[in-house]
């Protein structure tokens, strides 16, 4: 008989934990979640409190049929769920399910699967936390009340099968609210000014832009006035007025939450946040390196905490001294401030060990793994280090009225930068290169050439993964374990679609978010649903009491319900007509949008099934027979272009070509965006390296 039955969520979880402990302990996957709400049924009872009904998922009855056998066998059940809410409560169904006494000393908890944290752990088993769980509980009925009241009007009023969620629908808002924004926004004209100079006898240019008119900032709206602008500067002298020398300090990025390392997978590796949370769950649940066996490589992967344990901050000041030097080890380990509330008793995501160096154990790893790793490690590494130090250099050029300003900048000791640099959304690089060294107040420049240069205010950028997440966290949307989430339902539902790695909100979105936001504003509205998640923080404080915070919630939310039944009418939403007809029935084809983008089908539905895909041209000639080269679709919904001549014509490129051609090899030239350098046009040619700059319109 095993004198401890332990109990994760994961078989790969089991294995890793199973290595850890000795003959007495049998651990045993409960595969997630054991109870649920029904699926088929609302399953709260609104009359009683607001008393969920919970049944065993479907599916689930060998698993819990197993796990009530080993029980039997067992003199001690320990409940090793995630450290969060949700493994809080999974631990919570599984007490109620192995008829565990309330009052049993049985959850158990770890930051980290290593050998030390789970047998220190198993020593120190607790009660279910309570307050955990109603705070999960209330966020399960929560979502249960709004979406299965809110998804059967939106059937009746505006289509079959769509659905709306609490908090979806507020991230829906957010990318319609952002389209809205760009449709309205009027481009503002503005010239700049960049002058080349040249000390006389320097081989080195300085290079400045035009600041100041009148020691005033100069705002140049149209062509006229940079006219008149180049017009004074005819037969001015170009002098240095002032040199400023000063040091700058650079601190390291705190290492990574939840959200801060999906935003940082996509930006550097291009992972989407799905993709980003189920390597990172691998590298937590606990991966094979070799000689140590299976180990967790990562600590928990769900959290908002920056905080970093004494041992790990130890550790890695030891391995900073060892490979970087005194230099590089600050004379006080840094500490991380969380905005807002947080759970601090979570780490932020680090490495469990700093001594796993990602290239000892890459080849135990998969390459997105060793990718997300290396990610993981080098920014805990940088945040532990010193800051970096950086000479800047700004020289003012006087032009008569006008004042000209150069910047420079060198690196005087790499501190942190010496392992990791965070990367920027709007991929804009900081000022760097040295200026001449020889420089003078009151040195004469030689003007090597003036140039203007028109631009045009932009309208602020569509959602990418990382900016859409990112404003999720900063309004208060969402937990850490509901981003990636968040961002893939509303994918699939039809509300927002992907394309250039930018969100567009469909026909639909905009329709459910219009409704929505006429007679359900609070459901829609981001700080009544920001407010909502720091009352759900409050009940697992314990400070409230998650029936009330649901009846205070659902009294308004029912009545508006009610009037929202009766004063919204059936809205259509008119399919946009083709022009291809129908080879099956003769109709005109309509444009449909479904899980990967647009297609073509017969508006005879169901009578007529036929389907088509949507051909986009993108205004390029195919490259092997001149035909239409279009956009198309993977089964997995990754766009590729093809010969609109297929099957007779088989060019097919996973980037975008265009009429030109290599002048190296003559093969077709390609966009392809570059981490740092933009879009860029490549050859297409495997054997070929050539690359130019693609031409940017401002």
């Amino acid at each position: 008989m095993s004198k401890y039955l332990v109990i994760v969520e994961s078989p790969a979880k089991a294995k890793t934990i199973g290595k850890f402990l000795g003959k007495k302990y049998t651990v045993k996957a409960s595969m997630g979640h054991i109870r649920d709400l029904p699926r088929s049924q609302f399953g709260v009872d609104v009359e009683k409190n607001f008393d969920p009904k919970y049944i065993t998922i479907r599916g689930k009855g060998d698993i819990l049929k197993e796990l009530r056998s080993a029980a039997k066998k067992s003199t001690h059940i320990l409940l090793a769920t995630d450290p969060d809410r949700e493994g809080e409560a999974i631990a919570w169904h599984l007490q109620y399910q192995l008829q565990i006494n309330e009052k049993e000393k049985c959850r158990v908890e770890f930051n980290e699967i290593t050998k030390d944290a789970v047998q220190k752990a198993m020593k120190s088993p607790r009660t279910i936390d309570e307050p955990r769980v109603d705070a999960q509980q209330a966020r399960r009925v929560l979502d249960r009340l709004v979406g299965y009241n809110l998804s059967p009007l939106l059937w009746r009023k505006v289509k079959k099968g769509l659905s709306a969620g609490r908090v979806q629908s507020v991230a829906v808002r957010l990318v319609c609210d952002r389209e809205e924004e760009i449709k309205a926004f009027v481009p503002e004209e503005y010239w700049s000014l960049t002058g080349i100079f040249r000390k006389k006898g320097n081989k080195s240019d300085i290079t400045a832009k035009l600041l100041k008119h009148n020691k005033k900032k100069i705002n140049i709206l149209n062509k006229t006035e940079m006219d008149r602008v180049m017009s004074d500067l005819k037969e001015v002298d170009y002098v240095i007025d002032d040199i400023k020398k000063r040091e700058k300090k650079r601190n390291p990025s705190p290492p990574f939450t939840t959200s801060t390392m999906q935003q940082e997978a996509y930006r550097k590796l291009n992972f989407a946040a799905r993709k980003t949370m189920q390597v990172a769950q691998q590298l937590y649940e606990g991966l094979d390196i070799g000689p140590e066996g299976t180990v967790g490589l990562v600590t928990y992967i769900r959290t908002d905490s920056t905080r970093i344990s004494e041992t790990a901050q130890e550790e890695t000041a030891q391995y900073i001294l060892d490979n970087y030097g005194a230099d590089y080890k600050p004379g006080k380990a840094r500490q991380y401030q969380t905005k807002g509330r947080t759970q601090n008793a979570h780490e932020a995501i680090r490495p469990t060990t700093i001594i796993h160096e990602p290239e000892k154990i890459k080849k135990f790893l998969s390459r997105d793994q060793y990718k997300l790793y290396k990610l993981i490690w080098e920014r805990f590494l940088a945040s532990q280090m010193s800051s970096a130090v950086v000479d800047t250099t700004t020289v003012d050029i006087m032009a008569g009225e006008y004042t000209f300003r150069a910047t420079g900048s060198v690196v005087k000791f790499p501190g942190f930068m010496k392992v990791y640099t965070e990367s920027r959304d709007n991929g804009d690089k900081e000022e760097s290169g040295s200026l001449p060294a020889d420089l003078e107040k009151g040195s004469s420049l030689e003007k090597k050439g003036l140039e203007p240069k028109q631009h045009f205010t932009q309208p602020p950028p569509r959602y990418s993964d990382a900016s859409l997440i990112k404003a999720l966290e900063e309004n208060g949307i969402g937990r850490p374990s509901t981003y990636a989430p968040i961002v893939e339902t509303i994918q699939k539902r039809g509300y927002i679609i992907k394309e250039e790695k930018q969100f567009f909100p469909t026909e639909l979105g905009f329709v459910v978010v219009d409704l929505l936001k006429e007679h359900f504003s609070d459901i829609i509205n981001i700080q009544f649903t920001a407010a909502m998640e720091d009352k759900l923080d409050s009940i697992e404080e314990g400070a409230t009491d998650w029936i009330e915070i649901i009846r205070e919630f659902y009294t308004p939310f029912k009545e508006t319900l009610e009037k929202a039944e009766k004063n919204i009418g059936v809205i259509e939403i008119e399919d946009e007509v083709s022009d291809e007809v129908c080879d099956l029935c003769g109709r005109n084809l309509v444009i449909k949008m479904g899980r990967y983008g647009k297609f073509l089908a017969c508006p005879g539905f169901p009578e007529c099934r036929n389907t088509k895909p949507l051909l986009e041209t993108i205004g390029v000639s195919c490259p092997q027979c001149g035909g239409d080269v279009v956009l198309k679709r993977s089964k997995k919904g990754r766009k590729f272009y093809g010969c609109s001549n297929y099957p007779d014509c088989d060019f097919v490129s996973w980037d975008q070509p265009t009429d030109k051609r290599c002048p190296q090899c003559s093969k077709v030239l390609v966009q392809k965006s570059v981490s740092g350098k933009g879009t860029v046009l490549k050859c297409s040619g495997s054997d070929c390296k050539y690359q130019e700059k693609a031409a940017v319109v401002e």
